[in-house]
């Protein structure tokens, strides 16, 4: 019988939030599964607001992280995607029932019975842990082939953030040249959207809180415009103007001083997940027959076409390399959002076992 599989890691033990060193097992090597040396994963919000129980389904002790890439050392023995050597990733998701409708249309991120990387449990009521830790094993078919000219480190972010905005794009119709697309919140999520939103050739506005951020927007990033939202000036000089809004705040904000700036059928997607309901007021809906959605990362098939167009279009996340022991500051930063805009550990050099 095989044998599982060492891991070490960092991991959450109560709603603290901090981390530490944590040893554990990863399940042995099926016939489908693909074993990784993880050499980085990028920090998600999700990883932050999950360590510290800030959406109530907290299943400690947590290994976060779903921005995973790295090397693969074995490979069961039905495996046909990979091979020892490969480059591969592992997005937000490892497993679902493979049976239902969503499932049959690649959306499996929208399978009643998904399983996620870390903080949820596996049909054989095993934990899942994340990628904060040295080794990983995952079925093929929840893997991601990673493009060979394609850095492993400043790519890593897009496996969640690149297909949390890639996904309500295309899916949405908002991938169109000419087009013109804002985007809220100049974070994690918000610069990624902006470099996908300008490789599908639309125009972009970025909408935030902070003036401090207009000279990145446009200068690094690309934007075509700027508004700060706070500023009501703007916002009603820029109102009925945009096609569509990818919305990536965490935090409490109005909409509707998002929706005036839509045009009528205009589309607003939420792609950040405040803690607190938000007010939806019906009237500036109902004028201009516009609507409020949602979207939620992306199937493997889609998260294999973001990759592929990303490579193709090199677009990377910008991010600061961390060390594994600077993951507690790391988290205390994120939460002031002092970081831009994506903090990735090179978890190959600097995660010891203990």
């Amino acid at each position: 019988m095989a044998k599982s599989v060492s891991a070490v890691g960092y991991a959450a033990r109560d709603p603290s939030g901090i981390l530490s060193p944590f040893n554990f097992s990863r399940r042995a090597v099926a016939d489908r599964d693909v074993q990784f040396k993880v050499l980085y994963c990028g920090i998600c919000h999700s990883d932050l607001h999950s360590i510290k129980n800030e959406w109530g389904n907290a299943q400690y002790p947590i290994v976060p992280g779903h921005e995973v890439v790295g090397v693969v050392t074995e490979v069961g023995a039905k495996v046909e995607k990979f091979k020892p050597g490969d480059k591969v990733g592992v997005g937000c998701l490892v497993n679902s029932c493979r049976s239902c409708d969503q499932c049959a249309d690649g959306l499996e991120n929208y399978c009643p019975q998904l399983v996620l990387t870390y903080n949820t449990v596996l049909p054989d009521g095993s934990a899942t842990y994340g990628g904060y830790s040295d080794v990983m094993v995952a079925d093929e078919d929840f893997v991601i082939r990673w493009p060979d000219n394609f850095p492993m480190d400043k790519g890593a972010p897009l496996l969640c953030a690149g297909i949390t905005t890639y996904s309500p794009l295309r899916y949405f119709g908002l991938d169109k040249p000419g087009l013109h697309v804002g985007v809220v919140g100049l974070g994690g999520l918000g610069h990624v959207a902006v470099k996908f939103a300008k490789a599908f050739g639309t125009k972009v506005t970025v909408i935030s809180t902070s003036a401090a951020k207009k000279k990145e927007a446009m200068e690094i990033l690309g934007a075509d415009a700027f508004l700060i939202s706070r500023d009501a000036a703007e916002m009603q000089a820029a109102a009925g103007t945009l096609d569509g809004i990818i919305d990536t705040v965490s935090a409490q904000h109005p909409l509707p001083p998002l929706l005036s700036l839509l045009k009528a059928h205009g589309k607003l997607v939420l792609v950040g997940a405040p803690e607190k309901p938000l007010e939806l007021p019906a009237f500036p809906i109902i004028a201009g027959r516009k609507t409020v959605a949602g979207s939620m990362i992306g199937g493997l098939k889609e998260t294999q076409e973001m990759i592929d167009f990303a490579a193709k279009h090199n677009i990377t996340a910008e991010v600061e390399m961390i060390p594994m022991d600077y993951v507690n500051t790391a988290m205390e930063r994120l939460a002031k959002a002092d970081v831009k805009y994506r903090f990735v550990i090179d978890v190959g050099n600097t995660l010891k076992a203990q």
